[in-house]
């Protein structure tokens, strides 16, 4: 027997989400639970948001945040980046949700790497303000950043 999933809407899933002890991801209509990290996902994602508050210093232009806080685009996605940088004024409006990301980065786990290269790299590259996707690898000592051209595309760079 084929079990066919349920799908919810947007606004049903942020309602069960602000309510939830644990974090879920969405994604067209479907809702995954997120796994907990391990200590070295969570050290090196902390070490990535120590460089980028050193970058930034006292800029006020510019904020960083952890996994804890939402990127959405169009009611289509909900992801929780593990470090995430946006510069835009439009997302000082919400505290846990934010639409115009300029850099995020994602900390690779062996049950995360495909859907993280694929389908959710796909996701946000429909995000216009996204200038840079940085992936680190925990197994190997491997960073990749798609970085978005003139043209619009974001090509590797390793």
């Amino acid at each position: 027997m084929i079990e066919v999933p349920n799908y919810i809407s947007p606004q049903e899933y942020l309602a069960i989400e602000r309510q939830s002890q644990i974090r879920h991801e969405y994604r067209r209509g479907l809702v995954y639970a997120m796994a907990g990290g391990t200590d070295n996902h969570e050290r090196i994602a902390f070490n990535f948001l120590k460089v980028i508050d050193e970058h930034f210093g006292d800029s006020t232009d510019c904020r960083f945040h952890s996994g804890n806080v939402k990127v959405n685009y169009q009611d289509q996605f909900y992801y929780y980046p593990d470090a995430f940088v946006t510069c835009d004024p439009r997302d000082r409006q919400d505290r846990y949700l934010k639409r115009y990301p300029k850099l995020i980065a994602e900390v690779l786990s062996p049950s995360t790497i495909a859907f993280d290269k694929g389908e959710k790299f796909q996701d946000y590259q429909q995000i216009e303000t996204l200038e840079e996707y940085v992936l680190i690898s925990q197994e190997i000592q491997r960073v990749e950043c798609r970085r978005r051209n003139s043209l619009g595309a974001l090509l590797d760079f390793v």
